[in-house]
């Protein structure tokens, strides 16, 4: 063990729950994003990773069919060397650090070293599976009780660490984990020692995710039903008369954007609200920010306006962004909202007027259509000839909005109050690979740049498989972009927000179903 020159660093074993993002707990978020170091496994969703601060340095702890990347001693000294930096190390565990997850064995590890540790908890998958598959591992009328069985005994042990006589004869669920692979001999096991080979089973292939699937059966018959259903790792498999309850409660696999996985590319402070629409439909939203907002090159510009506010006759904001970052600079400057007084504050979109008004400040125009063209209809009913306005925006955007302002005789300074880069995106291998084997159902695009930067991010990449895909585009002017990009856009909302265009996907999948799918 190498010495330890600091020992001031931090360990949290994180639950990171059975594969949906969203059930990551709020303390185990919390730590992440305060993270120096995330050592993360095989069955953690990607999407967690969207948490990890930009310096975070991301480690692949995974385990795949058996093989390892690190084995656990490597791991365990991975934690106590990155700690004895001085680092906080987020240690992120499928389902719960607990429940057959070796983070005890990391914990003594830890407590040997003198690493001081907190243990987060998680949805562990017993419960969080079964749940999204509709069975109750309990219920009143049929099972007082269950079981958690570990279904992959470690090689050298085989049975030995089973009790197979002893499990067949309980009467409340068996739940068994990881045993896909081993499932046959389970079954046999159980009906060697006296289960009923008519005891229904369920076996659900990686639950709680966009691609949960799930076979049901008897312990006669399935292994014949997983095999011909090519059900791999990872499954649980659950046992019991709870199981024919499935039929009843099964909500899940009934939302209507179940199984598609569908690629957000908005920025990631802009995309949370959009991706738990999604979630909530049953889709499975694979977040690949391809925007990062950051602060101009220069402030100049902004801080000789943010000096001469009183100057103004109309401040206008074109999006979220926008309104953020001239506030984050007027505070910086020593200014308030105070300075504001007798200017007139104009909005475009929805959510724009909203981050206006949070701020305790009174919008005078929203046009209805969240374009700039719908701004200045507004504008072309005040008399704003040798009035002089100021636009934070974007440091690239469409010329249009100042153009047509100059035009009915006023002036306008624009001023770059932020720019968009396109980020080092963690998720273009994972997109690749699902683009690859036909799973990416839809890609969205929120504007005119998103569409740009991933197209540059996916260079290389097949465009023919992007065919198959349904292209989502908030509005007009972003599908246009995308047409030119070649891609051929098959939703645009009529309302251009991402609550519409959330919508707009939804109505555009329940369409395509055929009879037989309903």
């Amino acid at each position: 063990m190498k010495n330890l020159k600091n020992k001031t660093g931090f360990v949290y074993l994180i639950g990171a729950g059975p594969g949906d993002a969203g059930l990551l707990t709020l303390k185990g978020r919390d730590t992440l994003i305060k993270s120096d170091v995330i050592v993360y496994d095989h069955l953690v969703n990607k999407a967690l990773l969207r948490y990890a601060p930009d310096s975070c340095e991301l480690i692949y702890a995974g385990k795949i069919a058996g093989t390892a990347s690190l084995q656990q001693e490597e791991i365990n000294e991975l934690l106590i060397e990155k700690a004895g930096e001085g680092k906080i190390v987020s240690r992120l565990k499928g389902g719960d650090p607990f429940i057959f997850g070796r983070g005890g064995e990391e914990a003594q590890a830890l407590n040997r070293a003198g690493i001081p540790f907190v243990v987060i908890p998680g949805v562990s998958s017993f419960t969080g599976v079964s749940a999204y598959a509709g069975i109750p591992l309990t219920h009143r009328h049929l099972s007082s009780s269950f079981s958690v069985i570990t279904g992959s005994a470690e090689k050298s042990q085989e049975d030995e660490t089973i009790d197979w006589e002893n499990i067949a004869k309980r009467s409340g669920t068996l739940v068994f984990l990881m045993g896909a692979r081993r499932l046959p001999h389970i079954v046999a096991k159980l009906i060697e020692y006296g289960k009923d080979p008519e005891t229904p089973v369920a076996v659900i292939r990686k639950g709680t995710t966009g691609e949960q699937k799930t076979c049901i059966g008897t312990l006669a018959t399935i292994s014949e039903i997983a095999r011909q259903e090519n059900i791999s790792p990872p499954a649980l498999t659950v046992i019991g008369e709870v199981v024919n309850l499935k039929k009843e409660i099964d909500w899940y696999e009934k939302l209507p954007l179940f199984g598609k996985t569908i690629v957000v590319t908005r920025p990631e402070r802009q995309s949370e609200s959009f991706i738990r629409a999604l979630e909530e439909m049953g889709a499975e939203p694979l977040a690949m920010p391809v925007i990062k907002t950051i602060p101009p090159d220069d402030w100049g510009p902004l801080d000789k306006a943010l000096q001469n506010l009183d100057s103004y006759y109309g401040l206008i904001f074109t999006s979220v962004n926008g309104v953020d970052f001239f506030m984050q600079r007027l505070k910086e400057t020593d200014h308030d909202l105070r300075d504001l007084k007798g200017v007139r504050i104009y909005a475009i979109g929805p959510k724009t007027e909203q981050a206006v008004r949070n701020l305790g400040l009174r919008v005078t125009a929203s046009p209805k259509e969240f374009i700039a063209e719908a701004l200045l209809e507004c504008l072309q009913e005040e008399p704003i000839a040798g009035k002089r306005f100021l636009l934070p925006r974007a440091k690239v955007a469409r010329e249009i909005l100042p153009q047509e302002i100059i035009k009915l005789g006023a002036e306008i300074d624009v001023v770059p109050a932020y720019q968009t880069i396109a980020p080092l995106s963690i998720m273009r291998e994972e997109f690749m690979r699902k683009l690859n084997d036909g799973e990416i159902d839809a890609l969205t695009f929120t504007s005119s740049s998103t569409v740009i930067n991933f197209m540059e991010l996916i260079e290389g990449a097949d465009l023919e498989k992007l065919k198959s895909v349904a292209v989502a585009c908030i509005g007009p002017i972003t599908a246009d972009t995308a047409r030119q990009k070649g891609l051929s856009v098959d939703i645009v909302p009529q309302d251009y927000t991402a609550d519409a265009l959330a919508d707009a996907i939804e109505s555009y999948f329940i369409a395509q179903k055929k009879p037989f799918d309903s």
